[in-house]
């Protein structure tokens, strides 16, 4: 939602059947996974990393060449990143626990796309390149989907997600999945970024024991890792861009209705989305091609008829910021962290250099009306929108309702809550259809401050092709007694009114990376992706992850 284990668990052999076990088989499995992870006889990460990877922040247009010219197959990608994943994910005494799930099908899916390309050539963009995916987003094959919790282990979705059909027919190699904030960080008021009950805790590449950040914390990880090509993650607010930021990656929030959420475990019917997490900016606008379309299963998508483009890399231009308007909306979004400034003051200097017109300041009006109304209105969607999704589970699914739920977590208090609890499952529990008026008052507001009446206003008066402003501060402490620590961030303009946005790598404060959002109006996706790019090329920020143990070591 907001920003707010050995090699063998992630098993790509393991059944869904047997999988679904009985309660005390899934804590059984829980400590000894634990009992391995914490091993101090296996190396630590860092370690593992000494070696060259010949994949290291390699590009999609490179792996592309490299398939096309024979010089790579499918197979060979993907069995590099598995002995990668292998490796370096779940070892050490601090293991990065970035993937959840490896795909048991993905040597036998590689072999496939390598037999298909020399017979009838590329099936699409991606054809052979391997994908990682959030475990949020439903697949109907051997793999689990379970947003993070053992109260969906073993539930059977009936048809993959729209957005992975669209992978798998652009010639996706499905790696696996990516471990997340349990319910995308729904749960808990005083949640930690990047656990869950099912996948362990997820930590920083860059320090781990700092917090990647929520909720597609595992998938932030995992490519700024080069687990994978590139991955997807999914925001309500705020999580895309923020594990992005904190993993020098790009993120991008498309407008909602661009990427179907059709077979996405929910949480706001009027925010959802999922997107690109990248290692650039190209990258990203290659895979939003590829996620990008209508589809019937979602109602939302009819919005994007004339919007969505099958090829977003046509947009990127290195001279894309000359004459662009820039507008920088001070107030909220600086000031809570003085070196996060710092880096963002360059960053905006930077754009001034490559011929962009700032307008400083440019405030968003209204900010302070959302707070309460955004959270309102998650909480009755949230409920209506996961009824609706567990109710089209297979009969084996363990819970059916919200109630279920979280009579599961009481249940399997040990294993789900023994660090947190689920203050925002309950709140929701509590609220009625959305039929009611307290609903409806609460969305009403939420688009009227957010849109009309917030960012397309001062967009509108100041003539501005973009806002930019800190993506966040850098990532805070990991801490399960007090849960994370967020200074600020500017996620919650771009969605509530469902507008896209897009965080790019802008620097670092002693090893922990910051990004810089540019946040735009509805289907302004080319508009952000050329401004980006063209940021990108100017300041080349992103640097690879050294997995210290510390931010005090970096």
């Amino acid at each position: 939602m907001t920003k707010k284990t050995a090699a063998s668990d992630v098993n790509p052999g393991l059944s869904r059947r047997t999988l679904l076990g009985a309660a005390a088989a899934v804590t059984g499995a829980l400590a000894a996974r634990e009992a391995r992870a914490q091993s101090p006889s296996v190396a630590a990460p860092g370690a593992a990393t000494a070696g060259a990877f010949a994949l290291e922040e390699v590009t999609v247009a490179e792996l592309r060449a490299g398939l096309e010219s024979g010089k790579h197959t499918a197979r060979g990608l993907t069995e590099a990143y598995l002995a990668r994943i292998r490796a370096l994910d779940r070892t050490g005494d601090l293991p990065l626990c970035s993937v959840i799930e490896l795909n048991p099908d993905a040597l036998a899916l590689a072999d496939a796309l390598d037999a298909e390309r020399k017979t009838k050539g590329a099936r699409g963009p991606l054809h052979g390149i391997p994908v990682l995916i959030k475990d949020n987003i439903a697949t109907a094959d051997k793999m689990q989907t379970t947003a993070g919790s053992l109260a969906l282990v073993g539930a059977v979705p009936p048809r993959d997600a729209f957005l992975v059909e669209r992978l798998r027919a652009a010639g996706a190699v499905l790696l696996g999945k990516t471990n997340l904030s349990e319910w995308a960080n729904f749960r808990s008021t005083h949640s930690s970024s990047g656990w869950s009950g099912r996948g362990g805790l997820c930590r920083n590449p860059y320090a781990l024991d700092r917090t990647p950040s929520g909720s597609s914390s595992g998938s932030g990880a995992a490519t700024a890792a080069n687990f994978c090509a590139v991955a997807v993650g999914t925001e309500t607010d705020g999580s895309i861009v923020s594990p992005a930021s904190a993993c020098s990656l790009v993120g991008l929030k498309p407008t909602v209705g661009l990427v179907s959420r059709a077979g996405i475990i929910p949480i706001s019917s009027t925010q959802d989305t999922a997107g690109p997490m990248t290692r650039s900016v190209a990258d990203a606008a290659v895979l939003l091609g590829v996620l990008a379309g209508e589809d019937p299963r979602d109602a939302a998508t009819a919005a994007s008829r004339g919007h969505a483009h099958a090829d977003y890399t046509k947009f990127l231009d290195p001279k894309g910021l000359a004459g662009a308007r820039i507008g920088v909306p001070r107030e909220r979004f600086f000031g809570y962290h003085p070196a996060t400034d710092a880096i963002v003051e360059r960053a905006l200097e930077l754009m001034k250099a490559q011929g962009a017109v700032l307008v400083d300041p440019a405030p968003i009006p209204n900010l302070r009306k959302l707070d309460e109304a955004e959270l309102e209105v998650m909480l009755y969607e949230f409920k209506a929108g996961l009824e609706a999704y567990l109710a089209q589970l297979g009969g084996d699914a363990p819970v059916r309702t919200l109630a279920d739920l979280i009579a599961f977590n009481e249940k399997h208090r040990e294993q789900e809550m023994p660090h947190f609890g689920q203050e925002l499952l309950l709140q929701a529990q509590k609220k009625g259809p959305l039929t009611d008026a307290a609903y409806k008052k609460a969305l009403a507001a939420c688009r009227r401050f957010s849109r009309a009446e917030g960012v397309d206003a001062v967009m509108s008066q100041h003539k501005l092709d973009a806002l930019v402003a800190p993506t966040q501060a850098p990532a805070g402490p990991i801490d399960l007694v007090l849960g994370d620590h967020w200074l600020g961030s500017s996620s919650t303009p771009a969605a509530v009114s469902g507008y896209p946005s897009i965080t790019v790598p802008a620097g670092d404060v002693r090893g922990l990376p910051v990004g810089v959002s540019f946040i735009g109006r509805a289907w302004s996706e080319p508009v952000l992706l050329k401004l980006a790019y063209a940021y990108e090329q100017a300041s080349h920020a992103r640097r690879k992850p050294g997995f210290a143990r510390s931010a005090t070591t970096v």
